[in-house]
């Protein structure tokens, strides 16, 4: 679906960025070669936050460091915002932090999950519709984590993937799409992620589910390059539900 003939008036999507260096990544090559005009906002500049999604298209959440459950000035604004564009019908895009927001906001439950998850890992596609119109006949991929809290699935959500250390690492609600893993990353990400997350990483080394620094940037344009075929695959489905 490609709406670079669509008028130059078409609302943009809105990407809440919680964290500097957790941007859009692939998602923001994605909508611009699909003609979608988009635009971020960082969640923590409450000054700046939009009083409504009713202007927007579409409404993305990205990841972050921080918890949900933390007593964060910005969180229940989004939260509410979130809620609107529900209720608007205006399609919700979560990742990572994103999705547990969208959780959250939901109705769902976010706490610890039983093993902190970063790197690349296998993700499986269920079995159900909902899934097989997300991804085609994609059935199982190798994505990229960094975790330590895992969502539960609201009211009327669809489970769609799970991988061996996490059950619910993604699900849908009609239009709406929640990602506990991330689909968007970029090489350059990816390595601006294990320079910040050093301390982490090191913190974090006993988990299973945990690679190194090193062991995450081997093959790492490779990785991408599948990985970013599947994120093509779930942001294609995603626009079609944009609100004009």
């Amino acid at each position: 679906m490609n709406l670079a003939n669509k008028p130059v008036d078409i609302k943009p999507v809105i990407i809440f960025k919680n964290v500097a260096h957790e941007g859009p990544g692939y998602l923001g090559d994605f909508l611009t070669l699909q003609g979608i005009p988009w635009q971020t906002v960082n969640s923590h500049e409450l000054a700046l936050l939009p009083k409504s999604v009713l202007p927007y298209s579409g409404v993305v959440l990205m990841g972050g460091p921080m918890s949900v459950n933390d007593d964060l000035p910005w969180i229940a604004p989004v939260l509410e915002l979130i809620r609107e564009a529900k209720a608007a019908d205006i399609p919700l895009l979560g990742h990572c932090l994103g999705g547990q927001l969208m959780t959250k906001a939901l109705g769902g439950v976010v706490q610890k999950n039983a093993f902190k998850e970063i790197g690349w890992g296998e993700v499986v596609v269920s079995q159900n519709q909902a899934a097989s119109d997300w991804f085609g006949e994609i059935e199982i991929f190798n994505s990229f984590h960094w975790h330590g809290e895992t969502f539960s699935l609201p009211e009327g959500a669809v489970h769609l993937l799970s991988s061996p250390h996490c059950q619910h690492q993604a699900y849908a609600i009609g239009k709406h799409l929640a990602l506990q893993t991330h689909v968007e990353v970029t090489a350059q990400m990816v390595q601006t992620w294990c320079e910040h997350g050093l301390d982490e990483l090191l913190e974090s080394a006993s988990s299973p589910a945990v690679q190194t620094a090193n062991a995450m940037q081997e093959n790492l344009p490779l990785h991408c390059f599948f990985l970013n075929k599947v994120a093509k695959q779930l942001y294609g489905q995603w626009i079609k539900g944009l609100v004009y």
